[in-house]
């Protein structure tokens, strides 16, 4: 399925930064080089997880896995431009997926296991699915049961496909009729979503040559090498572990090894066991592990980066890292649309400076080299008339390059919205003029709460409580959480006579099918919403609010 536009084809290609290689061939290229070099390792709960042991396979083994696997999918009538809907956890299956439904000329669209009816109800009429893949039961959820009502309203899907069924096609024949099936690098890889402003899942598709640029930015960027060992502290399904680790793993070979769900000391224990040399954490849990109790005992002399993203790392936080162990850091930012910046030591030295200055590049930028050279940036400001220009100046970031979706799948009013004639896409997110030549993340302008790397769309929130018969107003803001960076916090005026508490509001929207994840964890009772002269919701007061009233407790 290519989505990408003939002339963003010819002028990438042109440029330099699309080619005619596929994930697959980067993939083989290992697997030629390394055959017998141990290149995935399972989860060390996996058997709690899923029921079976886990698992290291070399390249020899994933590749043959992969073959067979597509080969099975193939003879239940997957074929050319099938998309297919993956709900598992971490394990060597997941991550063989994506290349054996890639094999087939499918495309995999996978989900957090987070995700309820609601979620996949809407994804399945979207994409018209093949099919669904999925496990039996998963942190006391029936995934499968969920599976079989999806497919009971929606025609198109023909299989429900069970882990253990993955698992026994993994070691099936091999016939060799994959050679017939030619992947172009402009093919959709990944069907990925994200959860921003709006109510339903936004589908991100991007292709080979997407992510291989994307993967390639990164190499330039952060303080990651070919052949490093890599390991996924999050789900392998959107741009946080697909692209800073994953998608790394299939061009720089090395090992990738898998987590899940988040545990510290076994994350640790996989640090130091498996030589872990980079991965990408969120501040919470940097902090979490140098404020471990046996810190001390930590040997992750191995390890020498990390990338920080979701929010900025403290000072404290980044020297300590350097101080025990000599690991560098790298600050990111991202979407799943395919936007990325990265603050790296080689492009900005200073520790202190890395903490929220980003390279900013657009025409003479010193940043536009190597690949860089095809990206651009601008910041736009309405009440600026030539929009921000000097130190301090804030404006909402528009991204053009070769890592960036096409559309949104199947929503042209979303996508119209979403670019400007010049192909620049709107990122939403508010950032700051510094010195150095450098933008500075400063707020979100869209309406979202990030929740330990998810995105919680507030106005989902919002819609969904309105239906309740108690609620006459309502509200949802993000509050701070130290763990997990944000969770949700709903300001609710009820109906005169009514009550309502925080259980029977997270009962109610877990009856209707949503992500366990976007369901609040405080309630506020109030009298009025406070809102600006045309109606809009002062989501900045509550904010501040709920953070007092924190502080209070």
């Amino acid at each position: 399925m290519i989505l990408a536009s003939r002339e963003n084809i010819e002028k990438w290609t042109e440029a330099g930064a699309w080619g005619n290689r596929t994930l697959i061939d980067c993939f083989m290229d290992h697997v030629k080089k390394d055959p017998d070099k141990v290149c995935l390792v399972d989860p060390l709960n996996k058997e709690a997880l899923t029921g079976t042991k886990p698992e290291r396979l070399t390249y020899r083994e994933l590749s043959r896995a992969v073959d067979a696997t597509a080969e099975g999918l193939l003879a239940r009538g997957i074929g050319r431009d099938d998309i297919v809907m993956v709900q598992i956890p971490n394990c060597w299956e997941l991550a063989m997926l994506y290349l054996a439904i890639t094999r087939t000329g499918a495309l995999i669209s996978p989900m957090p296991m987070q995700w309820r009816a609601s979620e996949l109800d809407y994804i399945a009429g979207l994409t018209e699915a093949k099919a669904i893949i999925t496990v039996e039961e998963f942190s006391n959820f029936k995934h499968r049961e969920l599976a079989e009502k999806i497919r009971t309203g929606r025609s198109s899907i023909q299989e429900i496909i069970l882990l253990p069924e993955i698992n026994k096609m993994a070691k099936g024949p091999v016939t060799g009729r994959l050679d017939q099936i030619r992947i172009d690098p402009n093919d959709v890889f990944t069907l990925c979503w994200s959860s921003g402003t709006e109510a339903e899942p936004k589908g991100c598709p991007l292709s080979h040559n997407n992510w291989i640029y994307q993967a390639t930015l990164c190499y330039e960027t952060a303080p990651i090498k070919p052949g490093d060992n890599l390991i996924t502290a999050g789900p392998l399904v959107n741009m946080a572990s697909i692209g800073t680790v994953y998608v790394e793993w299939l061009l720089g070979g090395g090992k990738l090894v898998l987590h899940h769900p988040f545990d510290g000391p076994t994350f640790i224990m996989q640090l130091i066991s498996e030589e872990i040399h980079y991965t990408l954490l969120v501040p919470a849990i940097v902090n979490a592990l140098l404020k471990h109790p046996q810190v001390d005992k930590f040997d992750l002399s191995k390890m020498r980066a990390i990338t920080i993203g979701a929010a900025p790392p403290s000072l404290w936080s980044v020297q300590e890292l350097k101080r025990r162990w000599g690991i560098d850091f790298a600050n990111i930012w991202g979407q799943n649309e395919g936007t990325a910046n990265v603050a790296g030591g080689n492009d900005i030295p200073d520790l202190e400076m890395r903490l929220d200055h980003f390279p900013y590049y657009r025409k003479g930028s010193k940043w536009s080299k190597g690949c860089r050279e095809v990206l651009q940036m601008k910041l736009l400001n309405p009440e600026m008339k030539e929009g921000p220009q000097d130190i301090g100046d804030v404006g909402e970031l528009w991204y053009r390059g070769p890592n960036v979706i096409p559309s949104y799948f199947k929503r042209p009013d979303l996508t119209a919205k979403a670019f400007d004639a010049e192909g620049f896409f709107h990122t939403g997110d508010l950032f700051q003029l510094k010195d150095n030549d450098c933008i500075g993340f400063f707020e979100r302008s869209k309406d979202i709460i990030i929740r330990g790397g998810f995105n919680v769309s507030a106005q989902e929130v919002e819609n969904m409580l309105l239906g309740h018969p108690a609620v006459l107003d309502v509200a949802a803001v993000a509050m701070p959480d130290e763990m997990l960076g944000e969770k949700t916090c709903v300001y609710v005026v009820t109906k005169p006579d009514q009550k309502i508490d925080l259980q029977e509001i997270k009962s109610f929207m877990q009856e209707r099918g949503v992500a366990v994840y976007k369901v609040p964890e405080r309630l506020e009772i109030v009298d009025v919403i406070p809102r600006n002269p045309v109606g809009k919701i002062l989501k900045k007061v509550l904010r501040e609010d709920v953070k007092k009233k924190m502080l209070k407790a």
